[in-house]
């Protein structure tokens, strides 16, 4: 029960940069205005991209919006490993952070027993929440950093977070690309694509570990 609280908490820690910040955010980083802005960066675009994608594990930066505007600057193919890579990193750093800097915290919060009886619930099925919640705003902190706190091992965090990541990345960077505004094809294969590549996935996992 303590552990949902934790969540919540979190949910609302992230929420306040949206409610002071979120029009703001998104008036400087939605189409025209996005684009302007990576350009402004010249040779080092590509680097902004992925330091706004970043940048929205603290901020409440419209990530997909940015990454329309990648696909849109640099093509869906570039564009797309752009986003992906700055999504994945951002998942990396809000995991990274919880596990090295929040697990006393969580101890104190949750109480020892408790976050070792949800440590082995989250690390079943965990992983799923890690690949799907990339399309939800708030959810992929909160699961990354829940990940880091209950010490997910990373081995199986990253491809995971990967499943979730990547195929956003491009499917949003090809919608720049294309110079059209289709949110509904976006957030359905962003959806379905990144529990089926799960579904692959780990079985390999599970391979790997056995030998």
């Amino acid at each position: 029960m303590r552990l949902l609280v934790t969540a919540l908490v979190l949910v609302v820690a992230f929420c306040v940069p949206f409610v002071l910040w979120g029009g703001q955010f998104t008036a400087w980083f939605t189409g025209e205005a996005a684009l302007a802005w990576i350009r402004s960066w010249g040779a080092w675009g590509g680097l902004a991209v992925i330091a706004l994608l970043l940048g929205d594990l603290f901020l409440p930066i419209p990530a997909t919006a940015v990454m329309s505007a990648a696909g849109y600057l640099y093509g869906p193919l570039l564009g797309g490993a752009l986003s992906a890579a700055g999504s994945f990193a951002a998942g990396m750093a809000g995991y990274g952070l919880c596990r090295g800097f929040g697990r006393g915290l969580a101890v104190r919060l949750v109480g020892a027993k408790e976050l070792a009886e949800h440590t082995t619930l989250f690390q079943r099925s965990g992983p799923w929440l890690v690949a799907a919640s990339r399309w939800l705003p708030l959810l992929p902190e909160v699961v990354s950093c829940l990940a880091g706190l209950t010490r997910m091992p990373l081995r199986v965090f990253a491809p995971a977070l990967a499943c979730g990541a990547v195929p956003m990345g491009f499917v949003f960077a090809a919608i720049g690309a294309s110079g059209q505004e289709n949110p509904g094809l976006a957030l359905g294969l962003s959806i379905l694509i990144p529990p089926v590549l799960w579904l692959a996935v780990r079985p390999l996992l599970r391979r790997g570990k056995a030998k």
